[in-house]
């Protein structure tokens, strides 16, 4: 505009003793213009140009560079955030991906993990429970035995009470010995300890499942 404006107003002033030659010639200057206002209109007009062409054109041209630099500019800063986010996301899959076959690498390990310390539980209660049974079997043998012995004694002092009350003497050493012998040779000793070992065998293997059972 600031360009155009004196121009416009230098071919104004130009024109504008047209008006009065014209009106003196009694046509209008619009729809018949005389020579010298052609003559004006084209130098005013050339001028102009040049002044654009001087001024304005450059200007115009150099904003118009300007923004199609911009333009390429952001098209190319445009396809490069593009290329970008492909390739983030490219990378991203990748990830995703092994992150996956790391879980599923994990779930399968801790599986493995979980059924060998099952299988190995088991096997160690297994082995608990036989030495629970091997245990008990040794105790109850040896409870057996003290038992038999005892109540050798005890069969053997009331033999001797009762043969001494019946005969009314005291015995030797000798009778002593033969009577509890014969006393003794009376009695099964071997068939109550068989009965006492399994007695003893089923309740300990009771009392050892129930134990492998509340652990």
């Amino acid at each position: 505009m600031r360009v155009v404006a004196p121009t416009t107003l230098v071919v104004m002033l130009l024109a504008m003793p047209a008006p009065a030659v014209a009106a003196e010639s009694g046509g209008n200057f619009l729809v018949s213009p005389s020579v010298g206002l052609m003559i004006w209109t084209i130098i005013a007009f050339g001028i102009t140009l040049l002044i654009l062409r001087r001024l304005a054109f450059p200007r115009i041209a150099e904003a118009l560079d300007k923004r199609r630099r911009a333009i390429d500019e952001s098209i190319d800063a445009s396809q490069r955030l593009r290329k970008e986010a492909d390739e983030l996301l490219e990378e991203y899959r990748g990830r995703l991906s092994e992150a996956r076959e790391q879980a599923e690498d994990i779930v399968t390990r801790a599986r493995k993990a979980g059924d060998r310390a099952e299988a190995e539980s088991k096997e160690e209660a297994k082995e608990q429970r036989e030495e629970m049974l091997e245990r008990a079997r040794r105790e109850i043998e040896s409870e057996t035995q003290r038992a038999l012995n005892e109540i050798r004694r005890e069969v053997a002092d009331l033999t001797l009470t009762a043969t001494e009350r019946v005969t009314r003497k005291s015995l030797d050493d000798d009778d002593h010995r033969r009577l509890v012998e014969e006393a003794l040779s009376d009695l099964d000793f071997s068939s109550l300890a068989g009965e006492g070992a399994t007695n003893g065998g089923g309740e300990s293997g009771e009392t050892a499942d129930r134990q492998g059972g509340g652990s």
